[in-house]
């Protein structure tokens, strides 16, 4: 499970293996289209008490020519430490595994993205012992995917490219694109790509966003969308109980606080009319309390 959104920017690469060949044609450089790619330990530490771990080492086996490693980093800001650790990641893994290795920086910023593609030198009086050249991705040449089509035919893709741009402030289309695809896939796969960008994209403007496109849906079937589960899930309790639980379950996935007081007014009315009315209000709501407009209609009062 996805836990970060730092996490999230190297972790699809694990999982979803299959945007190497997009990512690299970004790059200007061939991806073998068949290769097996498997996860090795992150871990870079000798017997040392000090701790030195890459996000993400695959390792890619073309079918057409040899092994190499492919060592992640998701780089949030420059950091002058990484200079430094960088070339000790390349270096250890090349002599561990005997293998070459690449060393790929995802950004999500400009400045940081050009400060990581260095090169990032090691040298004295004149003479360079080592150089140490990052592939980087970021907004300047991740793909903006915003054409309805291109997003369905490589849903991976369209993600990544969608939590590369997640500080756009104009990323709304790129989200709409993303959220109509997500909402028609199967719900093994919605679950797994809206939890990543949920997480992924945090508490910035896209992230509010794109959970606000995740809750607005309707109860067209077979989506596995949060308000189709949470109502199908409370439908056996009764209409009106399954209108509350639906109702609840949407203020729990926008982070929305409800008071035990609340709570059991939300539970305990049966008016199907007035239970519709909040559930509607809680998309777009931001405290508990804009669910309870006073306009005479109400009769679940607190």
């Amino acid at each position: 499970m996805v836990t970060s959104a730092h996490e999230a920017s190297h972790r699809i690469f694990q999982e979803r293996p299959e945007i190497l060949v997009p990512v690299f044609g970004t790059l200007g450089l061939p991806f073998p289209e068949k290769a097996s790619v498997d996860v090795l330990t992150p871990d870079a530490t000798e017997l040392q008490p000090l701790e030195r771990r890459v996000d993400s080492v695959l390792r890619i086996q073309p079918s057409d020519g040899e092994d190499f490693l492919l060592a992640i980093e998701a780089q949030g800001r420059r950091d002058p430490d990484k200079e430094a650790s960088w070339p000790y990641y390349v270096a250890y893994l090349r002599a561990k595994f005997r293998l070459p290795v690449l060393l790929l920086v995802v950004c999500k910023s400009r400045a940081t993205a050009r400060w990581a593609a260095g090169p990032f030198d090691c040298g004295a009086r004149g003479w360079t012992a080592q150089t140490t050249w990052p592939l980087v991705v970021g907004p300047d040449n991740v793909p903006v995917i915003t054409e309805r089509r291109a997003v369905e035919e490589n849903l991976a893709m369209a993600t990544f490219a969608a939590l590369t741009h997640g500080n756009n402030p104009d990323a709304a289309p790129i989200l709409e694109a993303l959220a109509h695809a997500v909402q028609a896939s199967d719900k093994k796969s919605a679950t797994y790509y809206n939890d990543l960008l949920d997480v992924g994209l945090g508490d910035t403007r896209a992230g509010a966003k794109w959970r606000e496109l995740m809750t607005f849906v309707t109860y067209f079937p077979g989506r596995g969308t949060v308000r189709e589960t949470a109502y199908l899930e409370g439908k056996a309790e009764g209409k009106a109980e399954g209108e509350a639980t639906a109702l609840l379950r949407v203020l729990e996935v926008r982070g929305i606080a409800v008071p035990e007081e609340t709570r059991e007014r939300i539970g305990t009315c049966a008016d199907l009319a007035v239970l519709n009315r909040w559930l509607e209000r809680a998309v777009h709501a931001g405290t508990v309390d804009e669910l309870f407009v006073e306009d005479g209609t109400e009769p679940c009062e607190a």
